[in-house]
């Protein structure tokens, strides 16, 4: 990235305003149009030759000859990361984002689900959110259930929520009792113990313990590990449709071509997996994002909590000429309602 600093306060000054009114107008910004306009303080061919210089810096391109100037991926970035001007919420927009989310079912799902449409509707964009990942969960406690003297289920409850439920089946017959037994050493064992700590030792000990057999300890072990998986978070989207409204996606193929990678899990979840772990808000511009056919997009990403665990990312992605300030403010002020939300709504740590 080209520093700010390398850029003097005048060009600093010319380049904010030029993302500022291409945000606005997604047209290419000219210098008489920008001095009449904007009270810069100098003639349109100072501004023009400045901005000649910022293009040849590589802040600006031009996509026409006789057309105005658009920021580069460098412009977007020297612009988010120096001389954009933080914005709040609106007294509105707090509201909204309080109560729809208070209105919203007590299941964790749910609240994810009712937070990604939100935030689609809000943003004008897509948006889309990582649902937790198990690891970061705690383990509450573990409920095995007798069916009958060969066959049980292994029911794992976690901080937030149920994390598996499995069906098991025994070669030697089990008593419910025996069952109570081994759930009461693996609970006052475990509980209250970050979920990936949940291990195979740790379970035998609690089996050798409640003098269970060993089929049923290792129908503990596989309901654990399925607890426990690593896999990447499903993750919920939702306002694809709002990239019709774009002016840079009247191109129903390029369109189209975009809606068919972001619909993959996958993709998503590539495009914040280096953020996972943030404690901060974070920007990827353009052909930051990894891939050719997204050069076009950029997103916004803010981690939301449960308590002191960083559980999952809420994200926002659109046009490189988005409003990057609200949209940071929008992502931001949403994370911390939901984060709250949980807080309130699921079992404490």
């Amino acid at each position: 990235m080209i520093g700010s600093g390398d850029l003097g306060k005048r060009k600093a000054y010319i380049l904010a305003t030029v993302v500022y009114e291409y945000i606005a107008t997604a047209e290419p910004v000219g210098s008489q149009a920008l001095t009449q306009k904007y009270n810069l303080g100098i003639s349109s061919a100072t501004v023009r030759n400045e901005m000649a210089e910022l293009e040849a810096s590589g802040y600006l391109v031009q996509p026409h000859t006789s057309a105005g100037r658009i920021p580069s991926d460098a412009g977007y970035r020297t612009y988010v990361d120096h001389l954009m001007q933080p914005e709040e919420l609106t007294g509105d927009d707090r509201r909204r984002i309080h109560d729809e989310l208070g209105d919203a079912a007590r299941e964790l799902d749910e609240i994810i689900d009712h937070t990604t449409r939100l935030l689609g509707r809000l943003s004008n964009n897509l948006a889309f959110v990582t649902k937790p990942q198990q690891e970061a969960q705690l383990f509450k406690h573990v409920q095995l259930i007798w069916l009958s003297p060969h066959t049980g289920v292994a029911i794992v409850v976690t901080s937030l929520g149920v994390a598996a439920q499995s069906l098991f089946e025994l070669g030697a017959e089990v008593r419910p009792d025996d069952l109570t037994r081994f759930s009461n050493a693996l609970n006052t064992r475990l509980a209250n113990r970050p979920l990936r700590d949940v291990v195979d030792s740790e379970i035998a000990d609690a089996a050798q313990e409640a003098g269970v057999s060993e089929d049923l300890r290792s129908a503990v072990v596989a309901a654990a590990a399925s607890a426990r998986s690593s896999e990447q978070p499903t993750i919920a989207s939702a306002g694809a449709q709002n990239l019709l409204d774009q002016p840079e996606f009247q191109d129903l193929r390029k369109l189209r071509s975009i809606l068919r990678i972001v619909e993959e899990q996958k993709t998503l979840y590539q495009i914040v997996a280096d953020a996972m772990n943030a404690e901060t808000a974070s920007v990827k511009i353009g052909r930051e994002l990894g891939s050719e056919e997204l050069a076009d997009l950029s997103v916004v990403t803010v981690p939301y909590r449960f308590g002191a665990h960083a559980l999952g990312m809420l994200s926002i992605l659109g046009p490189r000429r988005m409003p990057y300030a609200r949209l940071l403010a929008l992502a931001s002020g949403t994370a911390a309602t939901l984060s709250q939300r949980l807080s309130e709504d699921l079992p404490s740590a």
